[in-house]
């Protein structure tokens, strides 16, 4: 991230005020769990985004940074609902939202974010930004829909998971590269470039996610680990894995799955048989194949700090350890 850092680290700083200023309400909850929220961390890689591919596209203007924000509201509404959803007790190694005020206050929190995200998009005015964006946010809720009826579904196929990660996860990085297009009055095919870049980002960033939520420690991570598989998300890892082993193996790794609880030697035995399958360097060699994806999307623009920071920020997602 250092290259990336230090080409829009100012700008990064300005993101950061803008959304407070953002978050003004006269209802004070409002303000201190989004602040909440904010304040705990966070890679801020979608706001990254639109400021990279907006430097990227020869954008020198002052919009990118309050979009940039619009963007970061948009994923920390998605945050909100997520925890309640998947009933996470941590966010970002501290505990979430829904943990300190409750469900209802990080739902209608949530609904907010999203309700001012659309305030601040009219306000720019760009009706083009407004649709990427739009179009971004109806897709990230099928996607969740989607990842819900695909919960404990040990016959999913690589195919259909991929599709729940571009529809949650990915396709709002890759409409933060496109707005930064937009804003550099990028051509056609450049912008559908840098904006294919943003989605293989994204599909990369949620593989490693995958595997981190088997290997990592919850102090590295930030949130529980084994959280998905004790929800019943059968992600790349496990489908990798039920592909491989024997139906006796299935059969234990199914009746984990049902399990309301997870307990630590149930996660074990499931990450002994993940490891034995080549579960999590399968999943890790499919993310570095959408980094190089990422790469070759970027050859289309000339040599610049900021794609020189675009094809960093591809390496860091496969290298990062929470």
């Amino acid at each position: 991230m250092d290259a990336a850092l230090a080409l829009i680290g100012e700008d990064l700083k300005n993101v950061e005020l803008q959304f407070k200023k953002d978050l003004q309400s006269d209802v004070p909850l409002i303000r201190k769990v989004g602040e909440y929220v904010l304040s705990s961390g966070g890679k801020r890689i979608r706001p990254a985004l639109v400021l990279l591919a907006a430097k990227l596209c020869g954008y020198e203007g002052s919009r990118s940074v309050p979009l940039a924000s619009v963007v970061e509201f948009i994923h920390t509404a998605t945050l909100l609902h997520d925890d309640v959803v998947d009933n996470a007790n941590l966010r970002r190694g501290l505990a979430s939202a829904n943990t300190l005020w409750g469900n209802e206050a990080s739902v209608l929190v949530g609904d907010f974010l999203f309700s001012k995200s659309f305030s601040l998009m009219v306000a720019d005015g760009d009706l083009g930004i407004l649709k990427v964006l739009a179009d971004a946010t109806t897709m990230i809720a099928e996607g969740e829909v989607l990842q819900l009826v695909c919960t404990s579904d040990l016959e999913i196929t690589v195919e259909r998971y991929i599709e729940v990660v571009r529809s949650k996860t990915a396709i709002l990085l890759s409409a933060a590269c496109e707005v930064g297009a937009i804003l550099g009055g990028a051509t056609p095919e450049l912008k559908q470039a840098v904006a294919d870049y943003g989605m293989d980002l994204g599909i990369a960033f949620q593989l490693m996610d995958d595997t981190l939520d088997y290997t990592a420690s919850e102090e590295q991570f930030g949130k529980s680990i084994g959280h998905d598989l004790e929800e019943g998300k059968i992600t790349l890892p496990l489908i990798h894995t039920l592909k491989l082993c024997s139906d006796a193996e299935r059969d234990f790794i199914a009746a984990v799955v049902e399990k309301d609880l997870l307990s630590d030697e149930d996660f074990g035995q499931v990450l002994a048989l993940v490891q034995r399958y080549g579960g999590i360097e399968h999943t890790v060699a499919s993310a570095g194949e959408h980094v190089a994806l990422c790469k070759k999307h970027l050859e289309k623009f000339p040599a610049s700090a900021a794609k020189e920071a675009l094809a960093e920020l591809a390496d860091y997602v496969v290298t990062r350890s929470k």
